[in-house]
């Protein structure tokens, strides 16, 4: 091994997982740089420094996997004397702390998703209390993530976020609307507001679900003309936030609420608290008080005991309800939770055949719903221009997971992080293609 670097030191991080991993990243790299540190956000492996933070995900095997897999692989480097130290931090570190510690002795620590100051201090920087809510973002300029609470008080079987992310924490108000205006200021024209469970929001605080309070607030901000909600939970859903989305242009008409499933059965072993009627009648409502809302979902498949019979429910009712948006998972048995007492008892095989069933039913719905939007105009925001197109999206569509709007770039210029009209020319299952219009 190399001795100990003479060169400035350079900090990457590396964050995988979720939008929550991206948004607790960028708060750390804004804390280093407020404390003169060079800081970095996945950089290129020809200058990627000699410091490395990796923020781990721990959710399901596959996210698991590959974190780990990033923690060997900077620990290797280390051995080879290409980087001088790794710090890891986030939802694997939490749950698995001691396990990795014992197996991947060459990792210089571990920390937990609550240890920020702690890491900082391993990284030679201090917290800076002043410094909340201001973060070196990593998204594109025009969008952020705005986290407006930490971790979750549901019960759910199958889910590890509350022993790796704790409790149900919201964010006061004033601490929201100060960062937003933050990131107003910074060129951020769209919030994508994430948290566990939305639909909590400020039950802890308030005393009452205060979603609709803390919209009400951020819309006033000057500079954000659009506001996003991901992940809301069909329990207990505040419908007074329909009535604003409804009145408010600057909320998107859309929503992100993950049902995981809808037959009775399972969802009772899930420990979801609501049933395929309570369910169903949701939907409708949100559709009726919002026509032309998007409803982005995610499903889960395979989870122990789920009969063919439980199976067939649940794509009768993806195919009746046509959800704009969805991803579908394979049932990931783990420990610790609720459902790791039951058999894991479907084969994996039968897990990934349902999964690919149901997102082969969902993208002949995507087809469908897509062919409905040649010849409109939607209003898009420019994220990037890739290739030999610029792309952007509609107020139904999120980054990274939802559908795209792909702009000719050798036919048309538009500016990216602006928005502009776009005129649909053709669908795909999953892209659109479309010109600008005046």
């Amino acid at each position: 091994m190399r001795t100990k670097s003479l060169k400035k030191n350079k900090i990457n991080v590396i964050t995988l997982g979720c939008s929550k991993n991206v948004y607790d990243s960028e708060v750390l790299m804004g804390q280093l740089k407020a404390s003169g540190k060079e800081v970095e956000h996945e950089a290129p492996a020809e200058s990627e420094g000699n410091i490395i933070v990796i923020n781990t995900c721990g959710f399901i095997d596959n996210a698991k996997a590959e974190s780990v897999n990033m923690i060997l692989e900077y620990a290797d480097k280390k051995e080879r004397g290409l980087v001088d130290k790794v710090f890891v931090t986030g939802c694997l570190s939490e749950r698995y702390r001691p396990d990795l510690e014992k197996e991947i002795p060459n990792v210089d620590q571990f920390f937990g998703t609550t240890e920020l100051p702690q890491l900082l201090k391993a990284l030679g920087a201090d917290y800076k209390h002043e410094l909340l809510g201001e973060r070196l973002t990593t998204t594109p300029k025009n969008y952020a993530y705005l986290k407006i609470a930490e971790g979750c008080d549901r019960p759910c079987s199958f889910c590890a976020i509350p022993l790796m992310r704790g409790g149900h924490v919201s964010q006061p108000i004033e601490k929201l609307v100060k960062e937003a205006e933050g990131l107003a200021k910074n060129g951020v024209k769209e919030l994508i507001l994430i948290a566990q469970d939305l639909t909590y929001y400020g039950l802890d605080l308030y005393k009452k679900r205060n979603l609709a309070e803390l919209l009400e607030n951020l819309v006033k901000v000057e500079g954000i003309e659009w506001i996003r909600l991901h992940y809301a939970f069909p329990t207990g859903f505040p419908m007074d936030v329909l009535e604003l989305m409804k009145r408010e242009p600057k909320i998107c008409n859309y929503i992100d609420i993950p049902l995981q499933h809808i037959s009775d059965n399972v969802l009772k072993s899930m420990r979801r608290g609501t049933t395929q009627e309570k369910t169903t009648k949701l939907l409708k409502d949100f559709r009726e008080a919002v026509p032309g809302m998007a409803i982005r979902t995610t499903l889960i498949v395979g989870y122990p005991g789920e009969t063919q019979e439980d199976f067939e429910i649940l794509k009768d009712f993806v195919q009746e309800m046509k959800f704009d948006r969805m991803g579908c998972f394979a049932y990931s048995h783990e420990e610790n939770t609720h459902a790791y007492l039951l058999e894991d008892d479907v084969p994996d095989e039968v897990k990934q055949a349902r999964a690919n069933e149901i997102m082969e039913l969902q993208s002949q719905i995507s087809w469908d719903l897509n062919q409905e939007k040649v010849g409109q105009i939607f209003k898009c925001i420019i994220d990037r221009k890739e290739g030999g197109h610029f792309v952007g999206r509609t107020e139904f569509d999120s980054p990274d997971v939802d559908n795209e709007v792909l702009i000719d770039a050798t036919k048309h210029y538009v500016k990216t992080g602006e928005f502009v009209n776009i005129k649909i020319t053709e669908a795909t299952e999953f892209d659109l293609y479309g010109e600008p219009v005046a």
